[in-house]
């Protein structure tokens, strides 16, 4: 049974509520991709510009809003993996994905949990990592066979890539939204078998007063205890 139907009821909606529930789906898209997937329901019913009790009669748990979104995000990202294996340069593939994947991943904070913690329906997630980690398996052994990466590269390698930028990414996206392409510029020249020379970066490095101000947005707030001198 998908997430679609168990969280819809046991008639058709009317136009009006059918309205709403979509309209929660979205806004819950929109409050989870911004702040995480620890938003609450009041938060999603105010996005919607409905009534809290529209959304706890629709979803009366946030695990069934989790599980509708789930579907929808993993097989963006299934599709996002057959475009890069589909491409006849290799590298190319590799480079696509890593662009692709990073930027939704900086863009929607509920897709890295969902990839990276336990949540909802993890069955689903599994289901479709199944799918798609081989097509990009295959992406990095036909990478080799054109020998256009290290002998030694593992789609594990991408996969931590991918989560090292997107921290990346995530620490200075108030301050310099682009400067995770900046470290895929530098991982990128690592995977390569060969190079004449380091490959020119795209993004300018941040400046030690940018690094310091995006360190302390990003650092959690902790109440220091008043002590007298000694």
């Amino acid at each position: 049974m998908t997430t679609e139907l168990r969280s819809a009821p046991s008639r058709p909606l009317r136009a009006d509520a059918e309205r709403n529930r979509l309209r929660i789906i979205q806004a819950a898209a929109e409050v989870f991709a911004k702040r995480g997937l620890d938003a609450g329901l009041d938060e999603i019913a105010r996005h919607a510009g409905v009534g809290t009790g529209t959304v706890y009669r629709r979803f009366p748990d946030k695990s069934l809003l989790i599980d509708a979104l789930i579907e929808q995000r993993m097989a963006s990202l299934e599709e996002q993996a057959e475009r890069a294996a589909a491409q006849e340069s290799a590298w190319d593939g590799i480079v696509l994905f890593l662009e692709t994947f990073v930027e939704r991943m900086i863009a929607d904070r509920a897709l890295m949990e969902m990839l990276f913690t336990d949540c909802g329906d993890n069955e689903l997630i599994a289901d479709r990592r199944s799918r798609f980690g081989p097509l990009l398996a295959e992406l990095v052994e036909r990478a080799k066979a054109q020998g256009s990466v290290r002998a030694d590269l593992s789609v594990t390698d991408l996969a931590m890539t991918q989560f090292m930028l997107t921290s990346a990414g995530s620490l200075g996206a108030d301050i310099r939204p682009d400067l995770w392409r900046r470290q895929l510029g530098i991982v990128l020249d690592g995977f390569r078998a060969a190079r004449d020379r380091p490959t020119p970066l795209p993004v300018e490095p941040m400046s030690i007063d940018e690094f310091t101000e995006a360190c302390g947005k990003s650092a959690p707030r902790t109440r220091v205890p008043n002590r007298p001198l000694r």
